[in-house]
């Protein structure tokens, strides 16, 4: 009976955490209101905290910030702080290029190694530079750019192999993509270990058992491609042929291989960049796990999936949703409906926030769980940058979100909150400030 107790209690656990869902490709709010500025990214995890190092692409085009996050769940995301942030002059100065930044650990040195593509704003440099630090998420200091063994490098990755020895992945139009080998301190490329000659980019490495699995997209500018992948058991030879991952004809679910974060011997999550090539800002990112068995990877498009234990190894499918359409709310200030021939019912709650405080309020929510929950708010937003919302639950304070530019069909943002068991939950969307909030077509919400 003790034992059948004990099973119940982890299982009743695991269910009052499980709704929290990666939503690929949604508006990314984190806890400072703004959409998630970390693109091109990649991840490091020490005692169970997981550190995402990527492009601030707030300012646009050009260097703004290396920002730094942290997470325990892989979905809520705190921004820690900047590893590197725009000079005065210099290769971190202004209308700087800088894409891709990895990190990996020197155990030897006990010194954190910062990888990244370095370039002029029309791509004319095509370098790497390499920075270091003595904390993941702290200042780091910055050494020097330069071209990897005398070629043109853009698109880079780093992998770190078991036995510590760490390598650059690097591609350029005349030599193709390559793997190189660092020196002891990883701070210099010092010989080629392999090279293949065909149109790809974005690299991203794991080893799971004995495999070696490197992915990469293929050369289509900011537009998405169908990225491939290869395997081999030695880094020197032996690659598999390039196959597809994703479902052919999806370009990889619209997106960009930037990283592969490996949560297993036989599991890992594809982690990619659906680029807003006229607002780079806007970017989303396209996070799925993969299907490993053996050598053969695939990979599905889901609405939504649920990061699962033990390390991530395991996930769920999207839970089953109830639906809430705005126009159904309770309507406060001056919101009203608005035409949306795409909205699920052809209208959708708009005017919301502005000077007239218009809002929309959502009663008789259903949860079936007492804790923390991810839910989808649908939205249209036709102006050219964010707009904001004051989102409160039950009657808090509330928690500012952030709604991306979106024409034609509603898109997500992401909402994650803690809800009541029972149906006596309710959901105000009110303006900050002055400002318009999304137009909101409804509300999607878990259900156990």
């Amino acid at each position: 009976m003790r034992l059948r107790l004990f099973s119940l209690i982890a299982t009743l656990s695991s269910i009052a955490v499980a709704s929290l869902q990666v939503v690929p490709g949604g508006t990314w709010t984190t806890p400072n209101g703004e959409h998630l500025q970390a693109h091109g990214a990649g991840l490091i995890v020490e005692n169970g905290t997981y550190y995402m190092i990527g492009e601030d692409k707030s300012g646009g085009h050009s260097f703004s910030n290396v920002n730094c996050y942290s997470s325990t769940d892989l979905v809520q995301w705190t921004l820690v702080g900047a590893l590197l942030t725009r000079q005065a002059s210099g290769d971190l100065g202004p209308n700087r290029v800088v894409e891709r930044p990895k990190v990996i650990y020197n155990d030897r040195t006990r010194k954190y190694v910062l990888w990244m593509h370095m370039d002029s704003s029309n791509y004319g440099e095509a370098r790497v530079a390499v920075a270091t630090g003595d904390s993941v998420c702290g200042r780091y200091q910055y050494i020097r750019s330069f071209q990897p063994l005398g070629r043109e490098s853009r698109d880079m990755g780093l992998f770190k192999d078991d036995d510590g020895k760490a390598y650059l992945l690097t591609e350029d139009r005349k030599h193709g993509l390559r793997i190189v080998a660092l020196s002891d301190d990883y701070l210099t490329p010092t010989t080629d270990v392999f090279s293949w000659r065909l149109e790809g980019e974005a690299p991203a490495m794991i080893k799971l058992g004995r495999n070696y699995f490197m992915f990469a997209s293929m050369m289509t500018g900011w537009d998405a491609n169908e990225n491939q992948y290869t395997t081999s058991t030695s880094l020197t030879g032996g690659w598999s042929a390039w196959k597809k991952f994703a479902d052919s004809g999806s370009k990889t679910y619209n997106s960009q291989t930037t990283y592969i974060l490996k949560t297993s011997e036989t599991s890992a999550i594809y982690l990619g960049d659906r680029w807003m090539k006229d607002d780079l800002m806007a970017s989303t990112y396209v996070w799925l796990p993969l299907s490993i068995s053996g050598t053969a990877v695939t990979m599905k498009n889901f609405v939504s999936w649920v990061p699962g234990s033990p390390g991530f190894s395991a996930w769920q499918n999207p839970p089953a949703e109830t639906s809430y359409e705005g126009e159904k709310a309770v309507y406060g200030g001056k919101a009203r409906n608005v035409d949306c021939s795409t909205c699920s019912g052809k209208v959708t709650a708009g005017y919301i926030g502005g000077p007239d405080r218009g809002s929309v309020t959502f009663n008789n929510i259903r949860s079936d769980i007492d804790g923390m929950t991810t839910i989808r708010i649908k939205f249209l937003n036709g102006d050219s940058s964010p707009r904001y919302a004051n989102v409160r639950v039950n009657g808090d304070g509330g928690r500012k979100i952030t709604f991306l530019p979106a024409k034609g069909d509603p898109a997500s943002s992401t909402l994650h909150v803690r809800m009541r068991r029972g149906s006596s939950n309710a959901i105000a969307i009110e303006g900050v400030g002055n400002g318009w909030g999304p137009d909101v077509d409804r509300l999607m919400v878990p259900v156990q």
